[in-house]
């Protein structure tokens, strides 16, 4: 138990160092939500400064984040000056999505990565290790961006699946198994650019770690033993390779979120990307300030999460 208070005190400090500089850069950038209206000869300026004031924008910056933490302690994070509401409800709806979609994009990444890196590294140097090779070469020189594209251009030239949104316009009158598909059908182009963009690093460090733990002496006895090669692979020299690969668990959610920020502005998912480069635009610096803090979230529990697999299956950290 102290090692996971540990880490939760060092993810509570990140955290507050997060805030700390996202609030000083977002606040010290040029302008702000009502510099248009500053600028419309039909609005007054004691208007605009009176509706500065009501908002806290004319006070000093230290104030403005101690009202903005004690906005934070009542479960708001803020008030958006676009939609005219406390941050917190906007967030967790997009939140949601996103979440989904990173899980999903993250599990199907690994349920792919662990079986193909586990069976290159056991024909290492054979022409099937190297097709699988050169192919998440390839496929790691390629963009996200231009994944993204392609996948979209596949989508409109098929029509085999939508091109955005979360959900059907008539998914209210589908059954359960009609919804099921609904979601399936909308969710499967996100997932498919995150996992095709996280698919050849978790294969190459799969494959990598299990090399190594391959041309060790417990497992060449455990060949010579007659064990079958499957039980070799899966249940001997897996485990062996895992603390690296649990470490790496908690990087791909972080590489999985960073990108499905962009992949959910391109391919219209209704996540925090959309509404992180829509509250940038028009300078809501609270729900900028909150959407960072909800990305960053995601990615300090992905780490703590690592972090405890990885305290559960070394005893040595136990131990320390």
């Amino acid at each position: 138990m102290r090692y996971f208070f540990r880490r939760l005190i060092h993810t509570m400090f990140l955290l507050l160092g997060v805030s700390v500089l996202s609030f000083l850069f977002v606040a010290l950038a040029p302008g702000d939500y009502f510099e248009e209206m500053r600028l419309n000869p039909q609005i007054s300026q004691a208007t605009v400064a009176a509706m500065r004031s009501k908002y806290g924008l004319d006070q000093p910056l230290p104030k403005r984040y101690f009202r903005w933490m004690q906005s934070v302690l009542r479960g708001e994070l803020g008030f958006s000056f676009s939609y005219d509401t406390p941050v917190r409800p906007l967030l967790v709806a997009r939140a949601k999505n996103t979440l989904l979609l990173t899980a999903t994009a993250a599990l199907l990444s690994w349920l792919v990565a662990i079986p193909l890196g586990v069976w290159s590294s056991s024909r290492k140097a054979k022409w099937l290790d190297r097709v699988l090779t050169l192919g998440t070469t390839t496929l790691l020189a390629i963009p996200d961006l231009m994944l993204a594209l392609v996948l979209l251009l596949i989508a409109l030239r098929t029509g085999w699946f939508p091109t955005g949104g979360l959900h059907d316009i008539r998914f209210s009158r589908l059954n359960a198994w009609g919804k099921v598909e609904d979601t399936v059908a909308h969710i499967f182009l996100p997932v498919m650019c995150l996992v095709l963009g996280s698919l050849p690093i978790l294969f190459r460090h799969i494959r990598s770690a299990l090399v190594e733990v391959l041309d060790s002496p417990f497992i060449r006895s455990a060949r010579g033993h007659g064990i079958p090669e499957g039980r070799v692979l899966f249940l001997y020299a897996l485990p062996a390779a895992a603390n690296p690969l649990i470490s790496l668990f908690g990087f791909s959610v972080g590489t999985l979120l960073s990108a499905s920020l962009l992949v959910e502005v391109l391919m219209s998912w209704p996540g925090i990307g959309p509404l992180l480069v829509e509250a940038i635009l028009a300078r809501d610096i609270y729900l900028v300030i909150g959407a960072v803090m909800f990305s960053t979230l995601f990615l300090v529990g992905g780490n703590l999460l690592a972090d405890l697999l990885l305290y559960l299956a070394d005893p040595r950290i136990r131990m320390e």
